[in-house]
């Protein structure tokens, strides 16, 4: 097996911090996956930059007052109201 970046003495304080128990076998295992992570990593930076996005622009219209509905025109279609208001379910 060859060396990995990360070594046992590293997992089993990660495992600790994590509060779960390993054993010497997956120990091992852990760290040649974490060694295949960081390998993955280092793939990533091989990928060539791209040019950045260019800049981005609203295109949400402006806020327009408009006269909104009376509370009665508001209201005409609500299966229930009580004080002027919408009545809906209980919720417990």
């Amino acid at each position: 097996m060859s060396e990995t970046p990360v070594d046992a003495e590293e997992v089993r304080h990660v495992a600790e911090l994590a509060r779960v128990d390993l054993d010497e076998a997956e120990v091992e295992r852990f760290a040649e996956q974490f060694a295949d992570i960081l390998a993955y990593f280092e793939t990533l930076d091989e990928v060539p930059a791209v040019e950045s996005e260019p800049d981005l622009v609203n295109v949400m219209r402006a806020d327009e007052v408009e006269d909104c509905l009376d509370r009665k025109d508001a209201l005409a279609n609500a299966a229930e109201t009580e004080a002027g208001q919408f009545k809906g379910p209980h919720v417990s």
